[in-house]
């Protein structure tokens, strides 16, 4: 039981580090100290999908669902919970390249009143 509240406890830290690679940029405009930490996290989340590497927290679930005697899964993160929401027919190497441009964008786009407003001031 402990080791299915861990699973979870990671599927849950891996779905908000998600939310805040994608649009974290909203919440640095309430709070600018999160500005670096959110810069970061938008770098990792863009390497690893244009990297095509795993997640080390996709690596941290399967680990602990065996440890739990359940089944892990092939894949990363987003092509096992979020891809089949959005794109039924499955992740390719080019849906991930999309998937890291978009979020690079979104941010950029997050951003530039933010940059703007910064600009204004000095």
């Amino acid at each position: 039981m402990l080791l299915d509240a861990a699973v979870d406890l990671v599927l849950l830290a891996h779905l908000l580090f998600i939310a805040f690679v994608v649009a974290g940029a909203a919440l640095v405009a309430r709070w600018p100290a999160l500005l670096p930490w959110q810069l970061a996290a938008l770098a990792w989340g863009a390497g690893i999908e244009f990297s095509g590497w795993l997640c080390p927290l996709t690596l941290l679930e399967n680990a602990l669902r065996h440890a739990a005697g359940e089944q892990g899964y092939a894949g990363d993160f987003v092509s096992r919970y979020l891809l089949r929401l959005i794109y039924p027919d499955g992740l390719t190497r080019g849906v991930q390249l999309l998937l890291g441009i978009g979020v690079l964008l979104l941010n950029a786009l997050l951003y530039a009143p933010l940059l703007r407003r910064r600009a204004r001031r000095r």
